[in-house]
This record gives C-alpha cells, sequence and structure tokens, in this order.
C-alpha cells in the first residue's frame, strides 16, 4: 500500500500542470483558409504540449467580429486572428485587452513592423504579405506605378475592386506616384475612373487573374504576394515589380479578447504561433509569410512569401485608423467614378 502511495504521489509530482490544464479549453477564432494544415503543424502539437483542449471556430472578419461583439458580456473566444484595421475596430469596440509582451518569449524575434501594428498594444502581428505588380516582363516594364496608366500598357491591366483586400493598397500606392497622397484616396480612384473603359477589369478574386494573363488578355496587376505562386507556373515570363515608391500590403494579427477566462493559457498559444519552430513549418507550406525574425527558409519558399528584415522595413502598410475612418468614403467615391 505504501509502494502505491509513493508511485501515486510521483506520477502527480511529474505532470501536475498537464492533469490541471487537461480540464481547460482554449477557442479560438481565425481565418477558415488552410485548415488542415494549421491543424497538423499548429492545433494538435499546441494541445500535446498544454494538455488541455482547443476549440476552432472560422469564418469571415465580418461574421466572428460580430459573435465576440454579442458576446462581449459573457465572451465565448479567447484569442482571435484578425486584419490590423478589425483589431483597431476591436479595440475601439471594446472587445480585447492589452497583451502582455513580457509573457511571450518570442516576442523580441518579431519584426518590428509586427511588435504593435496599431501603436496600441493590443495586437501582435504574426503573418504579413506584400502587395505590388505580378507583370508580363516580355511585354512591359515597371519602375512606378503610374506605369499601370500608360497609353501602352493600360489597356493590359486588371486592377482590384475597391472593394476587395487589395483595393485600397493598390490605390494608396497609385496616389503616391500620382502625387496625390491623401487618405479619401479622391486622386487615385478618379485617375482610374478616367481609364475605365480601357481598364480590362476591376478584379474581385485574384484566383481569375493567372488564367487572364496565360491567355495574354492582361499584361498586369496589382496582387497580393500570397497570390504570387500561381503565377510563377505559368509557361510565359511574369516578374514581380519592385516601383520606385515601394510596395504596400497587410498584416493579419493575433488578440486577446476583453474578459477571457483563459488569457494565460491564450498567451502561451499566441507565443506557440510566433514561435521559430511553427513561423518555420507555416512558412515552408508556403500558409504564412513569417513575423518573425529568427526564421530562415528554403529558396523555394522565401521566392513564394513576403520574406526578410529588408522586405518587412519596406513596407508602406494604410494606418488602420485611415482604414476604418474612410472605407466608406472610398466606396463612394468609387461608385461615383468608376461605377459598381
Amino acid at each position: 500500500m505504501k509502494k502505491a502511495l509513493i508511485a501515486s504521489a510521483a506520477l502527480a509530482a511529474l505532470c501536475p500542470l498537464g492533469a490541471a490544464a487537461a480540464e481547460r479549453t482554449l477557442t479560438i477564432s481565425v481565418y477558415a483558409f488552410a485548415q488542415d494544415d494549421f491543424k497538423t503543424l499548429v492545433y494538435d502539437p499546441f494541445e500535446a504540449k498544454c494538455g488541455c483542449k482547443l476549440v476552432v471556430e472560422t469564418g469571415n472578419s465580418v461574421e466572428r467580429l460580430a459573435k465576440m461583439e454579442a458576446n462581449k458580456a459573457n465572451p465565448v473566444v479567447d484569442l482571435a486572428a484578425v486584419s490590423m484595421a478589425d483589431a483597431l475596430a476591436a479595440s475601439r469596440a471594446g472587445l480585447i485587452d492589452k497583451v502582455d509582451t513580457a509573457k511571450l518569449a518570442d516576442f523580441a524575434k518579431l519584426y518590428d513592423v509586427a511588435k504593435d501594428p496599431n501603436g496600441d498594444g493590443m495586437s501582435v502581428g504574426y503573418t504579413f504579405y506584400a502587395t505590388s505588380i505580378a507583370y508580363r516582363s516580355d511585354k512591359m516594364k515597371i519602375d512606378s506605378w503610374t506605369d499601370l496608366l500608360k497609353p501602352e500598357y493600360v489597356g493590359h491591366v486588371a486592377f482590384p475592386n475597391v472593394t476587395t483586400n487589395q483595393g485600397p493598397p493598390a490605390l494608396y500606392m497609385l496616389g503616391l506616384a500620382l502625387g496625390k497622397d491623401t487618405p479619401d484616396l479622391k486622386g487615385p480612384i478618379e485617375a482610374l475612373g478616367e481609364k475605365k473603359d480601357e481598364i480590362v477589369t476591376f478584379y474581385e478574386k485574384s484566383s481569375q487573374l493567372v488564367q487572364l494573363m496565360q491567355q495574354e488578355e492582361i499584361w498586369a496587376a496589382p496582387i497580393g504576394r500570397f497570390s504570387w505562386a500561381g503565377f510563377t507556373k505559368l509557361d510565359v515570363p511574369v516578374a514581380w515589380a519592385t516601383p520606385k515608391e515601394g510596395q504596400t500590403g497587410g498584416m493579419n494579427v493575433l488578440v486577446l479578447t476583453k474578459g477571457s477566462k483563459n488569457q494565460d493559457l491564450a498567451l502561451q498559444f499566441m507565443d506557440f504561433w510566433l514561435s521559430t519552430d511553427i513561423q518555420t513549418k507555416l512558412a515552408e507550406k508556403l500558409i504564412d509569410s513569417p513575423a518573425n525574425s529568427e526564421v530562415k527558409l528554403s529558396e523555394a519558399a522565401a521566392n513564394n512569401l513576403t520574406y526578410g528584415e529588408e522586405t518587412a522595413k519596406s513596407l508602406k502598410l494604410i494606418p488602420s485608423a485611415v482604414a476604418l475612418d474612410n472605407r466608406a468614403g472610398w466606396l463612394k467615391t468609387w461608385n461615383e467614378k468608376v461605377g459598381q
């Protein structure tokens, strides 16, 4: 009997945290993108490490933020992955808490642009992407964003609709190039409006662009780097532009729900996601561009992602407050000048 008690005590001493955590559940809210890979690379390993249960909710940003708002008094989500602008919207609505970065062992490894994307301490970036111009290098040369509107090129251009993720960033860079850099984006929208009958299409899904370029219906289009891989498989020469005005892009961030009873566990999961090991695995699968500066990638992965300190520093991102405060105005001007 005494030996049995000693054995039980020894076992308890070996795994007190695991036993306690086994009763805990962490609920996360994420994009539906690549969830099979996330389960294999992130979710299952974290569950094995923490001895807890991970519940994953997916959906678009509007639906997921609405659910957080509806459950504000009694949160059902502990951590969410959202865009920079959505993180600021959640902060303004009192839905999220400050991130205690002192509890993130991997925080110091992040590129500076990802450490506090909105400057309010309420989010941490886990991936970002560049937006530039994919173009037929045998047909044209891109030195500036304004080259898209040149008479000899404009009839072979696809431009993102203002309602897409790529629309406002591309307009922002076009405005910079035109010397019309105002938050209302009126300058670049008006410039597009003047050429609207010549532009091939104002696209809503980047997936349609690869076929259009293969068929030589278009020679150029602003795209996010996450769409680049499809272009590299074409049997025509396609290049990624590095315009003199620079590249723009976007960033996704992690936030902690205000009032969550599992914030310590959520911080552990956040740190796990930001770790060099996990960020490397996600990047090599071409799922996310790494925000962790210590990630070293194969040449194949690096060429298909937004990668490296120089690139991270060069991105000209639209400030979240500008995006939130001007979205309605952008759409109104677009409808007036370009059409629906």
